[in-house]
């Protein structure tokens, strides 16, 4: 609560201060909270069900409206800015989340098509970045079910993410050798990249602030040029540097942090924790390359997997059973 509270209060702040729009950042943030609260409500009571349902209907709402939202799409490489990928990942783990849950083997084998299935239905939508973070979903989560300490594995995750992270920051830093920044733009596409890198030059002129919460379609070249654009970055990460400064982008990685902590700490099992954390850690790399946080059923979703994923169930609540102790019998004196 204090993580969330001081982002809402942070955009609030930047956006008095630059006269911005905040109200987009106070969604997310409220659609985060309130799927977490669902989540752990619902792993309470239904741990193996309720991630099955969440699945299904990640799964159906990507399949009815594979766009997911009105407005200019732009398709490459994250399917539709990015929510198609980011909703289809989150299916994934939520389907092998309930897989390592579920104690039937028949079950488990169930859910773990389902996550197939997920990903399969990724590639047939033409979302190239959704199929490999479902299929990377579905492997990390094959493998934690021979991890037997979970911290190290925490610890890569937080690796994974920052890694992504520093490498979308060296695209747009030109700090990349030829070859392979010229490999990753034509994958990012060079309008993404060029929006990345006003983002970094308004990062360079106000640091600590920004220039206000949705305002940088206001103040950056490439945006105000481009005849089919959104005024966005297409990037969480860079949106957050370039609105809300340095500031802005530590709390956000507060709020990751955060998540995989909880799941460190959390009383679910090993295999179900790392895989909760597998997910959200691809959903954190296709937001750093995307826009998928700015579509309202990516939050919410990212809200229930964790809340599932750090739920006590029922069965971990009663505790160990203490034996009442026996009376003692009082020694025959002579």
């Amino acid at each position: 609560m204090v993580v969330l509270g001081a982002c809402a209060a942070w955009s609030l702040v930047t956006g008095a201060w630059h006269e911005g729009r905040p109200e987009g950042v106070l969604l997310a943030v409220l659609a985060v909270t309130a799927g977490y609260a669902a989540g752990r409500i619902a792993g309470l009571l239904l741990p193996v069900a309720a991630p099955c349902a969440g699945s299904l209907a990640g799964l159906c709402a990507t399949a009815a409206a594979p766009g997911l939202a009105p407005g200019p799409q732009f398709a490459t490489p994250l399917g539709h800015a990015g929510a198609t990928a980011g909703v289809l990942t989150l299916s994934a783990g939520a389907a092998c989340c309930a897989a390592w849950a579920a104690s039937a083997p028949a079950a488990r084998l169930a859910l773990r098509a389902l996550a197939v299935t997920v990903a399969v239905t990724a590639a047939v939508l033409g979302s190239g970045a959704g199929f490999t973070a479902c299929a990377a979903v579905l492997l990390c989560s094959l493998a934690a079910g021979r991890v037997r300490r979970r911290g190290p594995a925490v610890a890569a995750l937080a690796l994974a993410a920052a890694a992504v992270a520093g490498a979308g920051w060296a695209v747009a830093a030109r700090a990349l050798p030829h070859g392979l920044a010229v490999f990753l733009e034509s994958r990012l596409t060079r309008h993404r990249v060029e929006l990345w890198r006003d983002a970094l030059r308004l990062v360079h002129r106000n640091a600590g602030t920004g220039v206000g919460p949705g305002r940088f379609g206001e103040f950056g070249p490439t945006a105000a040029q481009s005849l089919q654009t959104d005024g966005k970055p297409h990037s969480a990460l860079w949106q957050q540097a370039a609105e809300q400064g340095l500031v802005g982008v530590a709390l956000l990685a507060a709020a990751y942090g955060w998540v995989l902590y909880a799941l460190w700490r959390t009383a679910r099992p090993t295999p179900v924790a790392l895989t909760a954390g597998a997910a959200l850690t691809a959903l954190a790399a296709i937001a750093v390359a995307g826009d998928a946080l700015s579509f309202t059923a990516v939050p919410v979703g990212a809200g229930l997997l964790a809340g599932m994923a750090t739920a006590r169930p029922l069965a971990y609540e009663a505790g160990p059973t203490v034996p009442e102790p026996r009376p003692r019998r009082d020694r025959l004196t002579s």
